[in-house]
């Protein structure tokens, strides 16, 4: 794979930048999991985080008759018009796999742009 430079992954699935020319195209990030992929910016990725937590808060399982066994939940996305069902340990995949690619994101920034002398 030497097309790309990997950001992050999990069981579920990857996030990582395409190069092209040795040169690696840092302004999206691909993330793909489920037979999905998404070309996303930073702030869409932000923006989809924060979907996602969203999504969480709003599974009140305790007072639901289905007792957290639902078959799919429906999880908008920083696209308008591409909402995705996911099961409910799908969801929390899709939350590590956005998370961690947050984290690296603004570390590898920390270390490379904001430490530097």
């Amino acid at each position: 794979m030497k097309e790309v430079e990997q950001i992050y992954y999990n069981d579920f699935g990857v996030a990582f930048h395409w190069k092209k020319n040795d040169r690696v195209l840092t302004h999206k990030v691909q993330i793909v999991f489920k037979e999905t992929g998404f070309y996303l910016s930073y702030d869409e990725i932000k923006a989809f985080a924060q979907i996602i937590d969203n999504t969480c808060e709003e599974m009140i399982c305790n007072s639901c008759s289905f007792r957290s066994k639902c078959y799919k939940y429906l999880l908008k996305t920083p696209l308008q018009q591409v909402d995705l069902a996911v099961s409910r340990s799908e969801l929390f995949l899709i939350k590590d796999l956005v998370e961690g690619t947050l984290f690296n994101m603004d570390l590898h920034n920390y270390i490379n742009n904001v430490c530097r002398n």
